[in-house]
Protein backbone atom coordinates (compact mmCIF):
# COMPACT_ATOMS: atom_id res chain seq x y z
CA UNK A 1 0.00 0.00 0.00
CA UNK A 2 0.95 3.21 -1.00
CA UNK A 3 2.07 6.17 1.52
CA UNK A 4 -0.59 8.49 -0.05
CA UNK A 5 -3.34 5.60 0.54
CA UNK A 6 -2.58 4.82 3.95
CA UNK A 7 -3.12 8.47 4.74
CA UNK A 8 -5.96 8.08 3.21
CA UNK A 9 -6.95 4.94 5.62
CA UNK A 10 -5.71 6.83 8.34
CA UNK A 11 -7.93 10.23 7.92
CA UNK A 12 -10.85 8.04 7.25
CA UNK A 13 -10.76 6.25 10.31
CA UNK A 14 -10.31 9.09 12.32
CA UNK A 15 -13.19 10.32 10.13
CA UNK A 16 -15.10 7.28 11.54
CA UNK A 17 -14.24 7.50 15.16
CA UNK A 18 -14.66 11.16 15.50
CA UNK A 19 -18.18 10.79 13.50
CA UNK A 20 -19.52 7.79 16.08
CA UNK A 21 -17.96 9.33 19.09
CA UNK A 22 -19.87 12.66 18.69
CA UNK A 23 -22.80 11.54 18.05
CA UNK A 24 -22.79 9.19 20.68
CA UNK A 25 -21.88 11.92 23.09
CA UNK A 26 -24.85 13.74 21.10
CA UNK A 27 -27.14 10.91 22.34
CA UNK A 28 -25.83 11.47 26.22
CA UNK A 29 -27.71 14.94 25.90
CA UNK A 30 -31.41 12.91 25.91
CA UNK A 31 -30.14 10.82 29.30
CA UNK A 32 -28.83 14.06 31.15
CA UNK A 33 -32.08 16.09 30.02
CA UNK A 34 -34.07 12.89 31.80
CA UNK A 35 -31.80 13.44 35.04
CA UNK A 36 -32.67 16.91 35.19
CA UNK A 37 -36.16 16.43 33.97
CA UNK A 38 -36.24 14.22 37.42
CA UNK A 39 -34.65 16.27 40.15
CA UNK A 40 -36.02 19.70 38.88
CA UNK A 41 -38.99 21.24 37.35
CA UNK A 42 -37.48 23.39 34.67
CA UNK A 43 -39.44 24.59 31.20
CA UNK A 44 -37.40 23.07 28.04
CA UNK A 45 -36.00 26.27 26.92
CA UNK A 46 -34.39 27.22 30.23
CA UNK A 47 -32.25 23.97 29.64
CA UNK A 48 -31.11 24.90 26.51
CA UNK A 49 -30.63 28.27 27.35
CA UNK A 50 -28.22 27.22 29.78
CA UNK A 51 -26.82 24.34 27.49
CA UNK A 52 -25.93 27.12 25.02
CA UNK A 53 -25.07 30.21 27.51
CA UNK A 54 -22.37 27.70 29.23
CA UNK A 55 -20.89 26.72 25.47
CA UNK A 56 -20.93 30.05 24.10
CA UNK A 57 -18.04 31.03 25.46
CA UNK A 58 -16.15 27.70 24.85
CA UNK A 59 -16.98 28.46 21.33
CA UNK A 60 -16.01 31.95 21.49
CA UNK A 61 -11.88 31.20 22.67
CA UNK A 62 -11.95 28.05 20.13
CA UNK A 63 -12.80 29.90 17.63
CA UNK A 64 -10.67 32.66 18.68
CA UNK A 65 -7.44 30.78 19.28
CA UNK A 66 -7.72 27.39 16.98
CA UNK A 67 -10.02 29.46 14.13
CA UNK A 68 -7.28 31.62 13.38
CA UNK A 69 -5.04 28.54 12.07
CA UNK A 70 -5.97 28.96 8.30
CA UNK A 71 -3.26 27.12 6.52
CA UNK A 72 -4.51 26.05 3.33
CA UNK A 73 -8.38 27.26 4.44
CA UNK A 74 -9.80 30.34 2.18
CA UNK A 75 -10.46 33.45 4.15
CA UNK A 76 -14.08 34.05 4.64
CA UNK A 77 -16.19 37.04 2.56
CA UNK A 78 -19.10 38.80 4.58
CA UNK A 79 -21.52 36.35 2.02
CA UNK A 80 -19.92 33.41 3.52
CA UNK A 81 -20.12 34.37 7.00
CA UNK A 82 -23.88 34.98 6.65
CA UNK A 83 -24.53 31.96 5.02
CA UNK A 84 -22.49 29.46 7.79
CA UNK A 85 -24.61 31.93 10.71
CA UNK A 86 -27.81 30.61 9.06
CA UNK A 87 -26.58 26.83 8.49
CA UNK A 88 -25.99 27.07 12.57
CA UNK A 89 -29.32 28.65 13.50
CA UNK A 90 -31.24 26.37 10.94
CA UNK A 91 -29.37 23.35 12.26
CA UNK A 92 -28.88 24.19 15.76
CA UNK A 93 -31.34 26.07 17.18
CA UNK A 94 -34.98 25.55 14.64
CA UNK A 95 -34.37 22.37 14.44
CA UNK A 96 -34.44 21.45 18.09
CA UNK A 97 -36.93 24.06 19.09
CA UNK A 98 -39.50 22.35 16.40
CA UNK A 99 -38.20 18.82 17.48
CA UNK A 100 -39.35 20.09 21.04
CA UNK A 101 -42.37 21.10 19.71
CA UNK A 102 -43.60 18.02 17.68
CA UNK A 103 -42.61 16.13 21.16
CA UNK A 104 -45.48 17.75 22.76
CA UNK A 105 -48.03 15.44 19.99
CA UNK A 106 -45.86 13.04 19.81
CA UNK A 107 -43.93 9.71 22.20
CA UNK A 108 -40.48 10.17 22.06
CA UNK A 109 -39.75 6.56 20.03
CA UNK A 110 -42.07 7.71 17.41
CA UNK A 111 -40.17 11.35 17.11
CA UNK A 112 -37.39 9.34 17.26
CA UNK A 113 -38.11 7.41 14.56
CA UNK A 114 -39.64 10.52 12.22
CA UNK A 115 -36.14 12.62 13.30
CA UNK A 116 -33.87 9.80 11.60
CA UNK A 117 -35.57 10.08 8.47
CA UNK A 118 -32.46 12.85 8.05
CA UNK A 119 -29.65 10.57 6.59
CA UNK A 120 -32.27 9.89 3.70
CA UNK A 121 -32.96 13.32 3.17
CA UNK A 122 -29.36 13.81 3.11
CA UNK A 123 -28.61 11.37 0.24
CA UNK A 124 -31.50 12.41 -1.98
CA UNK A 125 -30.97 16.30 -1.43
CA UNK A 126 -26.80 16.04 -2.10
CA UNK A 127 -28.02 14.11 -4.86
CA UNK A 128 -30.75 16.33 -6.25
CA UNK A 129 -28.93 20.05 -5.66
CA UNK A 130 -25.52 19.03 -6.23
CA UNK A 131 -25.66 16.07 -8.60
CA UNK A 132 -23.35 14.06 -5.52
CA UNK A 133 -24.39 10.13 -6.56
CA UNK A 134 -25.15 7.91 -3.79
CA UNK A 135 -23.70 4.72 -4.09
CA UNK A 136 -25.37 0.86 -3.63
CA UNK A 137 -23.56 0.40 -0.01
CA UNK A 138 -25.21 3.69 1.34
CA UNK A 139 -28.25 2.53 0.20
CA UNK A 140 -27.93 -0.68 1.92
CA UNK A 141 -26.37 0.89 4.88
CA UNK A 142 -29.17 3.45 5.53
CA UNK A 143 -32.21 0.56 4.75
CA UNK A 144 -30.78 -2.18 7.42
CA UNK A 145 -29.99 1.06 9.93
CA UNK A 146 -33.74 2.33 9.28
CA UNK A 147 -34.95 -1.72 10.09
CA UNK A 148 -32.51 -1.37 13.04
CA UNK A 149 -34.20 1.80 14.44
CA UNK A 150 -37.71 0.54 14.26
CA UNK A 151 -36.78 -2.96 16.12
CA UNK A 152 -35.34 -1.05 18.53
CA UNK A 153 -38.00 1.23 19.34
CA UNK A 154 -40.90 -1.85 18.21
CA UNK A 155 -41.48 -1.40 22.14
CA UNK A 156 -42.28 2.33 22.75
CA UNK A 157 -45.57 3.48 23.03
CA UNK A 158 -46.13 5.36 19.46
CA UNK A 159 -50.00 6.98 20.87
CA UNK A 160 -49.90 10.33 20.02
CA UNK A 161 -53.03 11.39 20.78
CA UNK A 162 -55.39 13.75 18.33
CA UNK A 163 -52.39 16.43 16.93
CA UNK A 164 -49.98 13.49 15.78
CA UNK A 165 -49.62 14.89 11.95
CA UNK A 166 -49.12 17.80 13.46
CA UNK A 167 -46.59 16.97 15.34
CA UNK A 168 -44.72 14.41 12.93
CA UNK A 169 -44.74 17.46 10.66
CA UNK A 170 -43.16 19.52 12.77
CA UNK A 171 -40.47 16.45 13.57
CA UNK A 172 -40.04 16.18 9.86
CA UNK A 173 -38.78 19.87 9.62
CA UNK A 174 -36.63 18.80 12.43
CA UNK A 175 -35.01 16.57 10.51
CA UNK A 176 -35.04 18.30 7.22
CA UNK A 177 -33.42 21.66 8.97
CA UNK A 178 -30.41 19.23 10.72
CA UNK A 179 -29.76 17.17 6.87
CA UNK A 180 -29.65 21.08 5.60
CA UNK A 181 -26.63 21.43 8.71
CA UNK A 182 -25.10 18.19 7.61
CA UNK A 183 -24.65 19.05 3.92
CA UNK A 184 -23.49 22.28 4.59
CA UNK A 185 -21.24 21.56 7.13
CA UNK A 186 -19.45 18.67 4.70
CA UNK A 187 -19.48 21.51 1.74
CA UNK A 188 -18.06 24.26 3.56
CA UNK A 189 -15.52 22.66 6.18
CA UNK A 190 -13.01 21.77 3.53
CA UNK A 191 -13.13 25.56 2.64
CA UNK A 192 -12.64 26.98 5.84
CA UNK A 193 -11.62 24.64 8.36
CA UNK A 194 -14.17 22.69 10.92
CA UNK A 195 -13.41 24.74 13.75
CA UNK A 196 -13.86 27.78 12.52
CA UNK A 197 -17.46 26.60 10.83
CA UNK A 198 -18.55 24.89 14.03
CA UNK A 199 -17.63 27.81 16.49
CA UNK A 200 -19.23 30.31 13.98
CA UNK A 201 -22.15 28.74 13.62
CA UNK A 202 -22.91 27.43 17.22
CA UNK A 203 -22.36 31.18 18.57
CA UNK A 204 -24.91 32.12 16.23
CA UNK A 205 -27.34 29.19 17.14
CA UNK A 206 -26.28 30.57 20.95
CA UNK A 207 -27.32 33.81 20.58
CA UNK A 208 -30.52 33.05 19.23
CA UNK A 209 -31.40 30.25 21.76
CA UNK A 210 -30.16 33.33 24.71
CA UNK A 211 -32.61 35.75 23.11
CA UNK A 212 -35.48 33.38 22.73
CA UNK A 213 -34.85 32.78 26.30
CA UNK A 214 -35.17 36.33 27.35
CA UNK A 215 -38.11 36.98 25.24
CA UNK A 216 -40.36 34.31 26.62
CA UNK A 217 -40.01 35.80 30.04
CA UNK A 218 -37.55 33.23 31.08
CA UNK A 219 -34.27 33.90 33.12
CA UNK A 220 -31.11 31.70 33.40
CA UNK A 221 -30.68 33.74 36.84
CA UNK A 222 -31.02 32.70 40.44
CA UNK A 223 -31.70 28.71 39.49
CA UNK A 224 -30.85 25.53 41.82
CA UNK A 225 -26.95 24.88 41.76
CA UNK A 226 -27.53 21.22 40.47
CA UNK A 227 -29.20 22.62 37.46
CA UNK A 228 -26.37 25.17 36.75
CA UNK A 229 -24.27 21.53 37.01
CA UNK A 230 -26.96 19.60 34.74
CA UNK A 231 -26.21 22.42 32.23
CA UNK A 232 -22.68 22.71 32.76
CA UNK A 233 -22.39 19.08 31.64
CA UNK A 234 -24.68 19.27 28.90
CA UNK A 235 -22.60 22.28 27.30
CA UNK A 236 -19.04 20.67 27.63
CA UNK A 237 -20.27 16.67 27.17
CA UNK A 238 -23.53 17.10 24.82
CA UNK A 239 -22.55 20.42 22.42
CA UNK A 240 -19.10 21.81 22.56
CA UNK A 241 -17.15 18.36 22.49
CA UNK A 242 -19.47 15.92 20.04
CA UNK A 243 -19.96 19.34 17.85
CA UNK A 244 -16.63 19.82 16.71
CA UNK A 245 -16.15 16.15 16.54
CA UNK A 246 -19.33 15.12 14.57
CA UNK A 247 -18.31 18.19 12.33
CA UNK A 248 -14.70 17.33 11.46
CA UNK A 249 -15.58 13.97 10.51
CA UNK A 250 -17.77 15.29 7.98
CA UNK A 251 -14.59 16.84 6.84
CA UNK A 252 -13.06 13.33 6.50
CA UNK A 253 -16.02 11.24 5.35
CA UNK A 254 -18.68 13.51 3.48
CA UNK A 255 -21.99 14.56 4.29
CA UNK A 256 -23.65 11.30 2.96
CA UNK A 257 -21.39 8.44 4.71
CA UNK A 258 -21.77 10.90 7.92
CA UNK A 259 -25.43 11.09 7.95
CA UNK A 260 -25.74 7.39 7.88
CA UNK A 261 -23.27 6.77 10.66
CA UNK A 262 -25.46 9.18 13.05
CA UNK A 263 -28.20 6.11 13.41
CA UNK A 264 -26.09 5.00 15.83
CA UNK A 265 -27.55 7.52 17.83
CA UNK A 266 -30.48 6.43 18.77
CA UNK A 267 -29.59 3.34 19.86
CA UNK A 268 -27.20 4.53 21.87
CA UNK A 269 -29.71 6.46 23.49
CA UNK A 270 -31.54 3.46 24.54
CA UNK A 271 -28.34 1.10 25.34
CA UNK A 272 -27.53 4.26 28.23
CA UNK A 273 -31.31 4.23 29.09
CA UNK A 274 -31.25 0.95 30.34
CA UNK A 275 -27.33 1.66 31.99
CA UNK A 276 -28.07 4.99 33.48
CA UNK A 277 -31.79 4.70 33.63
CA UNK A 278 -32.11 1.42 34.42
CA UNK A 279 -35.02 1.37 31.64
CA UNK A 280 -36.26 -2.41 30.21
CA UNK A 281 -34.33 -3.31 26.82
CA UNK A 282 -35.82 -6.82 25.32
CA UNK A 283 -34.17 -8.87 23.00
CA UNK A 284 -35.71 -7.33 20.03
CA UNK A 285 -34.64 -3.63 21.03
CA UNK A 286 -30.91 -5.71 21.05
CA UNK A 287 -31.06 -7.34 17.93
CA UNK A 288 -32.28 -3.68 16.30
CA UNK A 289 -28.91 -2.05 18.20
CA UNK A 290 -26.96 -5.32 16.38
CA UNK A 291 -28.69 -4.20 12.88
CA UNK A 292 -27.54 -0.48 12.77
CA UNK A 293 -23.94 -1.27 14.36
CA UNK A 294 -24.47 -4.23 11.34
CA UNK A 295 -24.94 -0.65 8.72
CA UNK A 296 -22.50 0.95 10.52
CA UNK A 297 -20.11 -1.42 9.78
CA UNK A 298 -20.51 -1.73 6.41
CA UNK A 299 -19.97 2.20 5.77
CA UNK A 300 -16.83 2.16 7.96
CA UNK A 301 -15.37 -0.89 5.12
CA UNK A 302 -16.70 0.89 2.30
CA UNK A 303 -14.01 2.63 0.04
Amino acid sequence: MSTVSRTSEQLRSLGLFLTLGGAVLFSCKAIVIKLAYQDFSVPSIVLLGLRMAFSLPFFLLIGYFRGGRRGEQESMQPKDVLLIITIGVLGYYLASYTDFLGLQHLSAGMERLVLFTYPTMVLLLQRTVFGVPIKKIQWWATLICYLGIGLAFSGSDFYAGNRFWLGAGLVFLSAFLYSMYVIGSGRLTPRFGSVRFTSLALVAASVVVLSHVVLSGNSLLGLPPGLYGYGLVLAIFCTVIPGYMVTEGIRLIGANDAAILGAVGPVATIVLEFLVLGEYLNLVQALGAVLVIFGVVLIGRSR
